[in-house]
């Protein structure tokens, strides 16, 4: 597998996280399914997911970059697993619209388990770090306008989840389940008062 193949793959699997990730602000801002603390963490993961994939796009493949993605993967593994356990108990009820039947911390798991199974299986192929075999490897995206609006977007997402975040819970802990945005509540009695 050439460096830059590589790197395609690593573009596409951060348009992939970056669906993930605006499908969620879809349930939120439209659907007015506000995410809860565990949800957040998942947000969290993918974030984490498509920063270890977005650092084999702006310096090249590297073992180390895919180690960050297996982390971040296994971190969100474990809190959409949490969440089910939770949820899958008779009388407990679920959290949010289920989406095809399964509901979006159950598809998380899903999503979390196909990123630890494709990270092995990158990591097999060892040519895609030789960056001496290729020469626009060790250019800055690769020279490829995909690479760049793959990192861009999922740049642009991590910022507006950690505002979303905060607007949300605000400086303390997340409300559980979530009501309103506890930031913008609190700065609109502040200026009732």
């Amino acid at each position: 597998m050439s460096p830059e193949f590589a790197r395609n793959l690593n573009a596409l699997g951060v348009l992939a996280v970056c669906l993930v990730l605006i499908l969620a602000f879809y349930f939120q801002l439209v659907l007015y399914e506000l995410p809860c603390p565990l949800c957040l963490l998942q947000r969290v993961g993918f974030v984490a997911v498509g920063f270890g994939l977005g650092l084999n796009l702006l310096w090249g493949t590297r073992a180390r970059n895919y180690g960050i993605v297996l982390v971040a993967a296994i971190f969100g593994i474990s809190v959409s697993i949490r969440q089910i356990l939770l949820h899958i108990v008779p009388g407990t009820g679920h959290y949010g619209s289920p989406v095809f039947g399964l509901h979006f911390y159950t598809w998380a798991g899903i999503a979390f388990g196909l990123v630890i199974l494709g990270t092995a299986i990158m990591l097999v192929f060892e040519k895609q770090y030789d960056l001496a075999s290729d020469v626009r490897a060790t250019e800055r995206f690769g020279g490829s306008p995909l690479a760049k609006t793959a990192f861009f977007l999922i740049l642009g997402l991590a910022i507006v989840n950690a505002g979303s975040a905060l607007l949300e819970c605000g400086p303390g802990i997340c409300d559980d389940p979530p009501t309103d945005y506890k930031l913008l509540d609190e700065l609109e009695n502040t200026t009732d008062s």
